[in-house]
């Protein structure tokens, strides 16, 4: 295979991932003279920040997603290549992919994050991470079976085991999905499964610092453990897991230890860049991101850029790097398109500098908490603020009529209609655990 890229008299510029970054990146160097070559595993777009509502039967996974060739089309010095970038070579200006070689005379580098299980390998075989449309799709089909197991078995504890889900890290995707849960758990599971005490079925948020959304304020961070209690979600904090083997979660918790016996761990507590191999060690800054300078580009090179979560810019207000969110990324994207078309001139570059235009998180049904410059508050109001902007971010009308039919829908009606388990033959990590709750119904008896 080969990329079968036209030959042009125009700079090439190779953009590695589509994601906020990327994608921005893209979108802003329309009509430049340049051939911009997008690479990505995917054909698609994902908005990350809704993949609970997938999870949990809120929304269709391609709700959440776009093609990039549809949202490119209009891009005449645009091309698309579906394809995994395996190595760089900056020596020679050079990337090696999985259909073939390729040069470019700039390359930007927005591959983003994977999960960090920070070295616990037991846990990255049987915790489930929330990273990818096939994460949240693969954990609706395990959580949706399970509760359909617990239907079948006759041992109290095993049916509690099955009824109960651990989520691991108290961010933003941890406390979002946490409260959908609590509101499947309210109103929805009692009426799909009224042979089950849902009394019994438990979520757990665990978190290893002493609040949750520790990046946002403490008045943020109350509310949301105030609106997680309101739906009955248990709350660990100062408590990191030391081993989960499939069945029983231990915890450290204060003196002591605790275990939670569960078939479900979903594993939100955190991430590190996805950098590609090829850049020199010195390159690579803790947490696995690439180090830039303030115009973006990897130390030591002047044709090679990072962008996204993948990249670590530090300046005077964000000693450790700028916070790894799309609106960070989105800015950055689009400020690069602004320098590399500078470049193109002869004109010169401008720093990156980031607009904080707030954080929000929601916690279930009318209940959100949001943090601006000048004023905090969580509630109603925040909860409509934090749906405004989410359809904003979207892509496409189309995606964005969907999701706010369904979100519609589902205030009325207090329904999730997608509560559909549908077999994946790739999902080896949802089948081991199937496998493992056969087999201790095996042993039962």
């Amino acid at each position: 295979m080969a990329f079968n890229i036209p030959a042009s008299h125009l700079p090439r510029v190779i953009i590695i991932g589509g994601g906020f970054a990327g994608l921005n990146l893209a979108r802003g160097l329309k009509g430049a003279e340049l051939q911009v070559v997008l690479i990505d595993q995917h054909n698609y777009h994902t908005f990350q920040p809704l993949l609970y509502q997938v999870a949990t039967s809120g929304l269709e996974p391609d709700s959440i997603a776009y093609p990039l060739r549809k949202t490119l089309q209009k891009h005449d010095n645009l091309l698309f290549r579906m394809a995994e970038v395996t190595r760089i070579h900056p020596e020679s200006n050079e990337i090696e992919t999985s259909i073939g070689k390729i040069s470019y005379d700039y390359l930007v580098i927005a591959t983003g994050t994977k999960t960090n299980y920070f070295g616990n390998d037991a846990l990255e075989k049987t915790a489930f991470p929330l990273k990818t449309i096939q994460d949240a799709f693969d954990l609706r089909n395990l959580m949706l079976q399970n509760l359909e197991r617990a239907l079948l078995t006759t041992d109290v504890s095993q049916r509690e085991a099955l009824m109960n889900f651990v989520i691991v890290g108290g961010g933003p995707t941890g406390v979002e999905l946490a409260g959908a849960l609590g509101e499947l758990k309210r109103h929805i599971l009692p009426i799909d499964y009224p042979e089950l005490d849902l009394r019994r079925m438990q979520v757990h948020v665990i978190e290893a610092t002493d609040r949750v959304l520790p990046a946002m304020s403490r008045e943020a961070s109350e509310g949301a453990c105030r609106f997680l209690k309101d739906l009955d979600v248990n709350v660990w904090l100062n408590s990191p897991v030391e081993t989960y083997d499939g069945h029983t979660v231990k915890l450290k918790n204060g003196n002591g230890h605790k275990d939670l016996r569960t078939d479900t761990v979903i594993w939100t507590a955190g991430v590190h860049g996805d950098p590609i191999p090829g850049l020199a060690p010195e390159a690579i800054a803790k947490g696995n991101r690439i180090k830039v300078d303030q115009y973006g580009r990897v130390e030591g090179h002047t044709n090679l850029f990072a962008i996204g979560d993948v990249s670590l810019m530090c300046d005077d207000y964000y000693p450790h790097g700028h916070p790894m969110v799309a609106a960070v990324a989105i800015q950055q994207g689009r400020h690069l398109a602004r320098n590399i078309r500078a470049l193109l001139a002869g004109k010169a570059l401008t720093p990156f500098s980031y607009y904080d235009k707030g954080s929000l998180a929601t916690i279930g049904r009318n209940r959100a908490v949001a943090d601006f410059k000048r004023i905090k508050f969580q509630g109603w109001f925040a909860w409509v603020i934090w749906g405004i902007v989410h359809l904003l971010y979207l892509i496409g009308f189309r995606n964005r009529a969907v999701v706010l039919l369904n979100w519609v829908w589902n205030y009325i009606t207090y329904d999730r209609g997608i509560r559909l388990i549908l077999k994946n033959l790739d999902s080896r990590k949802v089948d081991d655990q199937i496998g493992r709750v056969f087999d201790q119904q095996r042993e039962i008896g």
